[in-house]
């Protein structure tokens, strides 16, 4: 039987002082409406009333969802292919420059369809996969050949074994998020780097378009982070936040997809000024970006 997850505490720092803030739509697969609640002492927001980890599956199912049907219809998912090829090459500057490795073992965790796994690996990395969806893990063997694997596996690795270890908006969909940050913790080297990427609801995107921001993507994401909540969450788990990283392009995709939810319909132009405000905004501070990469160190 389908268990349904209803906080009275926040899942991130324990807080029981909590607030709801939003009713928003899931327009990708089902249309139901969730609560988004926000905690008041670590900000952090999440999702009331999910699906437990079991059952959570079948809002994934969809062809529209990108990260694991890696569609190419529409406008917005070809633009998304696109840009996609240019930021997969930023982080791997990215990894580069924080471990200060060319080479190194790298855990991707949510590798989707694997192109960053698959980007890595070709430039020598030794690359370790998960991924929970079985049509994901089949479209990046067919297409990569690579052989990821399913979550579980996260418990099973050797300690102190990993470089770098990535979660490009991953941690968002993650039930289990104390086991997962305790077991990064013991994954990475004294010297690794946990490299985590997530939208930020602080941004000016978010802002404008509230419930019908498409990165709450309701009930597929759990939590909605700010930088204070990434701060305080490493901290918890004995790691520190070293760096933060703008990520330029998701204020344009988020907004396209925004667009369509609170319109019905795409507005182009209206989406790429929306994105352009958020970004310029951003110059003043790098906080508010859209969305945002931390660097995370071991203490």
């Amino acid at each position: 039987m389908e268990s349904i997850i209803s906080y009275q505490a926040c899942p991130c720092c324990g807080s029981e002082e909590i607030v709801a803030v939003l009713s928003v739509k899931d327009y990708t697969v089902s249309n139901e409406t969730f609560e988004i609640v926000e905690c008041t002492d670590c900000l952090v927001r999440f999702t009331q009333n999910i699906a437990d980890e079991q059952h959570i599956g079948k809002y994934y199912q969809s062809e529209n969802y990108i990260s694991h049907s890696d569609t190419n219809k529409g406008i917005i998912n070809k633009l998304y292919h696109y840009v996609r090829n240019i930021t997969l090459k930023n982080k791997f500057k990215i990894v580069c420059y924080q471990t200060k490795k060319t080479t190194g073992i790298l855990l991707d965790i949510g590798a989707g369809t694997g192109a960053f796994a698959h980007f890595m690996q070709s430039a020598k990395w030794k690359v370790t996969g998960l991924e929970p969806d079985d049509t994901a893990r089949k479209v990046a063997y067919n297409k990569f050949q690579l052989k990821l694997q399913s979550p579980e596996e996260l418990f099973k690795l050797p300690e102190n074994s990993f470089d770098a270890i990535t979660m490009w908006h991953v941690l968002e969909h993650v039930h289990n998020l104390d086991g997962y940050l305790n077991a990064f913790g013991k994954l990475l080297k004294p010297e690794g780097k946990l490299f985590i990427a997530v939208p930020n609801y602080t941004s000016y995107d978010a802002y404008h378009y509230k419930e019908y921001w498409a990165a709450y993507d309701v009930p597929r994401h759990l939590y909605h982070f700010s930088p204070n909540s990434i701060e305080l969450l490493a901290v918890k788990h004995g790691m520190a936040v070293t760096a933060i990283k703008p990520m330029w392009y998701d204020s344009f995709y988020i907004s396209m997809i925004s667009e369509q939810y609170k319109n019905g319909k795409g507005n182009l132009l209206k989406a790429c000024i929306i994105g352009l405000i958020s970004n310029i905004k951003t110059f003043i501070n790098t906080d508010k970006c859209s969305s945002l990469i931390y660097i995370i160190s071991k203490k």
